[in-house]
């Protein structure tokens, strides 16, 4: 079985074959809120795609839809190719470890649900460790580790089972800002290693640009796609790139992109 999620992990030919699609996609809930309003989004495999807004776009929600833990009250999800267990995977805002388990038993959780064994998931987890650079502490505890620890082992839980989609609630906005650009640089080092597919919520226009090939700006009240943001710098992306005149000139298109959203508001929206 760990040999087929390691597979799995890899990337496919044709990078940016279509994976999956929003339609039409709309979400109200019953306290009247429309959280979303037709939105129309398509994203390619091995994407970077980040989506970018204020509070109350929707943001959270589109993810939510993706991953299948709410269904849309209009449109659809389409996905482009058959979609197996495990083969999305989500990072919340909060890491939501188990305090009580080590670093090994959190990551091991996916699979451990999945009926496979500690035994025949130790080499898996040792990967997986090693590649977020937690290599060591795989038998501390939640409270022995600092924010970005926790996120590590985070992003670790759900790269276990060899994630074709990655799904990233603004994972980053509680640390401080030396441990996000880390967590960063690492992100995409793990990405450009793998491939797989990178849905990245953000409130930050500087993360989302240094993160993403597309930005998918949107608009609040109701949450809506306003407009998309190419990212046309390459790979791999450092430090260099972010003292850039490069990086500075799509932090202001950028910018100006998400005050034009702004204004375009109206109404109450939802996360």
């Amino acid at each position: 079985m760990l040999a087929e999620l390691r597979e799995a992990a890899r990337p496919e030919s044709g990078g940016n074959a279509p994976l999956l699609s929003l339609r039409s996609v709309g979400k109200s809930f019953s306290n009247g809120v429309t959280a979303l309003s037709d939105v129309d989004l398509a994203i390619g495999e091995g994407d970077f795609v980040s989506l970018l807004g204020p509070s109350g776009c929707g943001k959270s929600t589109a993810l939510r839809l993706i991953a299948g833990l709410s269904i849309p009250t209009s449109g659809q999800v389409h996905w482009h190719r058959q979609v197996e267990s495990g083969s999305v995977g989500f990072v919340f805002q909060e890491p939501t470890l188990l305090p009580w388990a080590s670093v090994f038993e959190n990551v091991w959780l996916p699979l451990r649900l999945r009926g496979v064994s500690r035994n025949v998931a130790a080499s898996r987890i040792a990967e997986v460790l090693a590649r977020v650079r937690l290599n060591g502490f795989e038998d501390a505890v939640p409270r022995e580790l600092s924010g970005g620890m926790k996120m590590r082992v985070s992003i670790a839980r759900a790269l276990v089972t060899g994630p074709r989609l990655l799904l990233m609630d603004e994972p980053f906005a509680a640390l401080d800002e030396i441990t996000r650009f880390r967590l960063n640089n690492d992100l995409l080092s793990l990405w450009e290693q793998e491939r797989f597919t990178v849905i990245f919520v953000t409130h930050s226009v500087f993360e989302s640009v240094f993160l993403s090939n597309r930005i998918v700006v949107m608009a609040a009240r109701p949450g809506r796609v306003f407009r998309e943001v190419e990212v046309g710098a390459g790979y791999p992306r450092d430090e260099a790139f972010r003292t850039s005149p490069e990086y500075a000139a799509l932090c202001r298109e950028t910018s100006d992109v998400l005050g034009a959203a702004m204004n375009a508001g109206g109404g109450h929206g939802g996360d």
